[in-house]
């Protein structure tokens, strides 16, 4: 199958969802299948999996061995890294997080910086001290609510992020919190994601955006239409864009970024379509198109 050429970057928090065999995977496809397939339909995937835990070196060979090379992984760095400590103390961990990726070589890029709520403004020295000793590719996201206030707090991680070129990731839950169902994957995705509002940055030439959907595809609608003419634009500047979609349970996510790309064909006549690894009775319930 080839690869569709795309301007941006498309793709879901993970590759290894048993419900996609439903509608984006086969029915017999195996689960040491999943990355190879997943990477058939999108360029890109959310490095979450190193957050929670780091991966065995031979796990990372196998994605070595799995990946194609136009694809990205943003991986995040380990959660001991960017919750525990002073930034500043983490260079040594950071880098040996780096020479475990080493296999994968450029599709690590860029790499995710989370940072929890308490990092408070106070802490940007911090901040700037570890970027400065990385000297790699970055993105950043940020919690904590002075950072989103539209005061000197934003305006000085801003300027901080600018100057150094790193990437200010913007993570958009309104979807997802607009959800009024009591069910407990969207209880608890809603405990677990900040409630702040959308930051289009673009301080690069590759926005990353992580959008938080509603578990009910068409209720996605009203809030992908200002992202589809947002990516759309950001493409027509010359920028290549990363997008990735949740699902509060993410069992949809695949279907919604299909329906984001989908949107944005409509927008940028020329857009290749994505391919097609499946379409059964589920694909069609879904209407992912």
């Amino acid at each position: 199958m080839t690869d569709p050429v795309l301007p941006y970057y498309l793709g879901c928090p993970s590759w290894s969802e048993n419900a996609w065999r439903e509608y984006l995977y086969p029915p017999t496809a195996r689960a040491n299948d999943f990355l190879d397939l997943y990477a058939q339909v999108f360029n890109a995937v959310e490095g979450n999996t190193t957050f929670y835990a780091r991966p065995a070196p031979a796990t990372v060979e196998r994605w070595a061995q799995t990946m194609p090379g136009h694809f990205r992984f943003t991986a995040k760095f380990p959660r001991d890294i960017s919750h525990e400590g002073d930034l500043r103390d983490q260079a040594q961990a950071a880098e040996d997080f780096l020479q475990l990726l080493k296999p994968l070589g450029s599709r690590v890029a860029p790499l995710w910086l989370q940072l929890p709520a308490s990092f408070a403004p106070q802490r940007l020295a911090e901040l700037a001290g570890f970027i400065d000793a990385l000297q790699r590719p970055l993105a950043v996201e940020v919690r904590h609510r002075e950072f989103f206030a539209k005061g000197d707090a934003e305006r000085m991680l801003n300027r901080m992020l600018l100057d150094r070129g790193v990437e200010r990731i913007c993570l958009d839950p309104r979807a997802l919190f607009s959800c009024t169902s009591t069910e407990a994957s969207v209880l608890h995705a809603q405990s677990k994601k900040p409630k702040v509002p959308p930051r289009p940055a673009a301080f690069t030439l590759f926005p990353q955006v992580r959008f938080i959907g509603h578990p009910e595809l068409q209720a996605n609608e009203p809030f992908l239409t200002p992202w589809v003419e947002k990516v759309a634009g950001w493409i027509e500047e010359g920028r290549t864009p990363y997008v990735f979609l949740h699902t509060s349970d993410n069992r949809l996510a695949p279907a919604l970024a299909q329906r984001f790309h989908a949107r944005l064909m409509a927008r940028l006549p020329g857009l290749p379509a994505l391919p097609e690894l499946y379409r059964g009775p589920a694909s069609e319930q879904l209407g992912l198109l």
